[in-house]
């Protein structure tokens, strides 16, 4: 039987267990296309169901990674619409760290045409992250004042694509000097509308920025940090404004274990809101994890269709690495230090 190289955890709890191993490579089953994967794109979620801080992360022994692209190689019998030789986008529940994938083809889609398995690798998950959040969370409409946080990462980027796109205004967050500076040439935005984030003042910066633009206020927040962030943000949302989390970047580990005690610490000191405070302030905060879309493939020829009108161009690609170097481009991720996305080539 034919094998095919993973990245495999045993059991979650340090980035250290990941380790490269040779499976058998079976049949692809029923509803199953077998796609040579060429590319990898990686997510913080890979980090924290290795760390174990993922409510999603399987049990036991599982292979990261919930996005790839490449080529089809086989299909099982019967399945229509999915040839040998055709270039997709693939989503998978865990998995994709691996030069070889049976997936099922609901989650498969075309790579769209002149784009690189690269580029195909980093569209999904944070694409329709930034879709789902703006759109159907969010119901951001034209003018409306939005706050990015992580505004350079690969989810902010796609957000500021679909923002310009739907003619909101935007404030951008970022967590160095140099991110700024990437945003204003790679994005387009004036340096008066990004905040280079300070946890000490940030609600000064804030309205610094919102003073600057003249907006009065915002209408929605992206928020993938949380932590010390989260309540100025808040505070300065304007009536019926609206806070999409979909991350909490803030409680991610430096080292490659959990260092449970420091965590507790934070998770103790989380942001809080009173919902009947909400009620007289007229705010909602809404939180979302996109796996839950497993369980709705249906949903997801709408999300790359309301996608399509936006995201245009391939995404931005901040650093490459080889399949041999897996777990130096999940360091690298974790490190806080890429800008767009970061993608393992096979």
């Amino acid at each position: 039987m034919p094998t095919r190289d993973v990245w495999r955890i045993r059991r979650a709890g340090s980035l250290d267990e990941v380790r490269r191993e040779a499976d058998e490579l079976e049949a692809p089953p029923a509803g199953h296309a077998r796609v040579a994967v060429g590319a990898v794109g990686l997510n913080f979620a890979d980090l924290a169901a290795c760390l174990g801080l993922y409510s999603a992360t399987p049990k036991g022994a599982f292979v990261p990674g919930l996005e790839f692209a490449g080529i089809v190689e086989a299909s099982a019998e019967g399945l229509t619409g999915i040839v040998p030789g055709d270039r997709v986008i693939g989503l998978t529940r865990f998995g994709g760290y691996a030069t070889h994938v049976n997936a099922d083809a609901r989650y498969l889609h075309p790579l769209p045409e002149g784009w690189s398995v690269a580029e195909g690798a980093a569209l999904p998950v944070q694409a329709i992250t930034a879709w789902y959040a703006i759109s159907d969370l969010g119901a951001c409409k034209p003018g409306n004042a939005v706050l990015v946080q992580s505004a350079a990462g690969g989810v902010g980027l796609n957000a500021l694509t679909i923002l310009r796109g739907l003619g909101a205004r935007v404030v951008a967050a970022v967590g160095q000097e140099r991110k700024a500076a990437f945003l204003v040439e790679h994005a387009g935005l004036d340096r008066s509308a990004i905040i280079v984030r300070d946890r000490r003042t940030f609600g000064s910066q804030l309205d610094a920025a919102l003073h600057a633009n003249g907006m009065k206020g915002f209408d929605l927040v992206l928020d993938a940090v949380a932590g010390p962030f989260f309540e100025a943000a808040y505070r300065r949302l304007r009536p019926a404004g609206r806070m999409v989390i979909y991350g909490a970047a803030d409680l991610m580990p430096s080292g490659t274990r959990t260092n449970w005690l420091k965590l507790a610490a934070r998770y103790l000191r989380r942001p809080r809101v009173d919902p009947i405070n909400m009620v007289s302030a007229n705010r909602s905060v809404m939180g979302f994890n996109l796996i839950w879309l497993w369980e709705q493939a249906d949903r997801l020829p709408a999300a790359y269709a309301g996608l399509a009108p936006y995201i245009t161009r391939p995404p931005y690609i901040g650093r490459r690495f080889p399949f041999a170097e897996a777990p130096a481009a999940m360091r690298y991720l974790q490190s806080g230090a890429s800008v767009g996305k970061v993608v393992i080539e096979i």
